[in-house]
């Protein structure tokens, strides 16, 4: 027993296989956290904000650091690094904005370590990469002693830092769908500074055109305005059946303005919250909708 705390001596497990990942979890005595790239987890230890019993960590584990693909879409292990997002040609190719989103999550060197699985289960509403998997329709692959269970993304997470996991349960890749014809995503956010900053606003749009360039299937997702990420339905109905003119975007921008619930911080009043949201939003789906035209 540690002298000084009083507490057990941290443990630290590093499991080959899924099953032995979720045994150890379900059996865990005290508080455990998973392990991935550990850009939040490490921090919070070392300023005294989070004080494991366990850790285990699943970089060792073979299938959450790859990303595959089949005919239903991408499997993004939750081991996978933003960078090597941004390295894998045909996610990028399909969904650009998600991979954009992963790559604003801290520095250079932040994300070679950091994961959209765990950007998602330290469930802050100003996550970067959560909006964008919200828009693309993406969903969490949960492992745990029941066996498995997917989660839409945008109800994965009750609330800041509270998530569905149940005990024993891990995130074991983020799914998302095959990329429809003539689709396009985008995520945009709002920062003080330049880089390596918490979002302010983001937004996430995600819209499908027909042969015509008349939108015929639409996701909106907002972060940073509500305790947890929004998915829009509201906002999304504004857009199907336009062309995303400028009268179908200006309704989008008042639409998210109106479905922001933000909160006053250091970082950003709540009327400033509100106007950026629409604006974000707005320019979001100029660029989801280009993307599905074809032109960049």
């Amino acid at each position: 027993m540690n002298v000084i705390s009083g507490r057990i001596p941290l443990q630290y497990h590093a499991p080959a296989t899924l099953k032995d990942a979720v045994n150890l979890l379900a059996n865990s005595k005290g508080k455990t956290q998973i392990l991935a790239g550990g850009t939040d987890l490490l921090v919070r230890m070392r300023t005294g904000f989070s004080e494991p019993d366990n850790i285990i960590d699943v970089k060792h584990i073979s299938p959450m650091c790859k990303i595959s693909r089949d005919g239903k879409g991408f499997s993004i292990g939750a081991a996978v690094s933003s960078a090597e997002m941004s390295e894998n040609a045909a996610l990028l190719k399909a969904w650009p904005g998600v991979v954009e989103a992963a790559a604003l999550i801290g520095s250079t060197q932040v994300q070679g370590r950091a994961t959209i699985a765990g950007n998602l289960c330290n469930a802050s509403p100003a996550a970067d990469s959560v909006p964008a998997m919200v828009a693309a329709g993406a969903r969490a692959l949960i492992r745990g002693p029941k066996g498995k269970r997917k989660v839409a993304v945008e109800k994965f997470c009750k609330g800041p830092g509270k998530t569905v996991l149940k005990k024993g349960e891990l995130v074991e890749a983020i799914l998302l769908p095959e990329k429809p014809a003539r689709t396009g995503d985008a995520y945009l956010r709002f920062i003080p500074r330049t880089e390596m900053d918490i979002a302010v606003v983001g937004a996430g749009v995600c819209v499908t055109l027909d042969s015509k360039g008349v939108c015929t299937a639409a996701r909106v997702s907002l972060g940073a305005i509500a305790p947890t990420v929004l998915l829009d339905a509201r906002a999304a109905r504004t857009l199907v059946g336009t062309s995303l003119d400028d009268p179908a975007l200006d309704a989008l921008a008042a639409a998210c303005s109106a479905a922001a619930r933000p909160i006053d911080d250091k970082r950003g009043t709540k009327e400033f919250r509100i106007h950026v949201a629409g604006v974000l939003a707005r320019r979001a789906a100029i660029i989801a909708r280009d993307r599905a035209l074809g032109k960049s």
